[in-house]
């Protein structure tokens, strides 16, 4: 006859993941070889070959995902969430677009992040950029929207205790996000017009799109307060139950 205890240990060895992706391989791939081929690619080509260095990042941003996947059988639950947070923020893009710069994309990005960790959240931002271009028209601004809605996924899991533990800070990074947002794709402005980066230049596109990026970080933090608690308690409620 089996030994109770037995059986439970060999459950409790079955339910803990076994891959772990070692912290350097993750800060080279997000913080060394996705801009690089995000800058750099525009820098060269310009408006061309757009769909290459979108196809690019994803493939990149992948390895580290794929590696915990492969070596643990609970992550296919994780990959279940992470196709349904894609899915919410794709489709709350599009039910949006009749309100230009009122979108919950980032919300939905920093809640994945916050709950199902770095890779996660990176994927889930880039996902959410190439995917919802789909309807909206991709272009060379793809890249770069994947890069930053990615980076923004991967801070809010960095800061996921803070976050956890003060609400306020969860809400004052949304608000800050959406500014990063908007700074970030005026680097892409200016940078698709001659392949430089010149300040006076870049200047001007902040300053002129200030109105739509105050409206941007409102609506980050009104959809963090609307969707933050009740998607966070579930995923936090499913983080418990597969032991992710």
């Amino acid at each position: 006859m089996m030994d109770p205890d037995a059986e439970r240990t060999e459950t409790s060895t079955e339910q803990t993941p076994k891959g772990k992706v070692p912290g350097w391989i993750r800060y080279v791939l997000y913080f060394g070889l996705i801009p690089l081929i995000v800058i750099g690619g525009i820098v060269i080509f310009r408006e061309r070959w757009y769909l290459w260095i979108s196809a690019a990042v994803l493939l990149v941003s992948m390895i580290p995902f794929f590696f915990v996947f492969e070596k643990s059988r609970i992550s296919v639950y994780k990959l279940v969430l992470l196709s349904v947070m894609v899915a919410l923020s794709v489709f709350g893009r599009i039910a949006f677009y009749w309100v230009p710069f009122f979108k919950p994309v980032t919300a939905m990005v920093i809640i994945a992040g916050t709950y199902m960790g770095m890779e996660c959240g990176f994927m889930c931002g880039a996902l959410s950029a190439i995917l919802s271009n789909l309807y909206f028209g991709q272009g060379p601004w793809t890249p770069f929207q994947m890069l930053t809605w990615g980076m923004i996924g991967l801070g809010a899991a960095l800061l996921a205790n803070v976050f956890k533990k003060n609400r306020w800070s969860w809400l004052i990074y949304g608000l800050l996000a959406g500014l990063a947002y908007s700074m970030m794709m005026d680097v892409w402005t200016s940078l698709v017009t001659d392949g430089t980066l010149e300040a006076s230049r870049y200047w001007f596109y902040f300053v002129s799109a200030l109105p739509m990026t105050g409206i941007y970080m409102g609506s980050n933090l009104i959809f963090l307060l609307l969707l933050g608690y009740p998607i966070g308690k579930k995923l936090e409620r499913m983080n418990l139950k597969y032991g992710l």
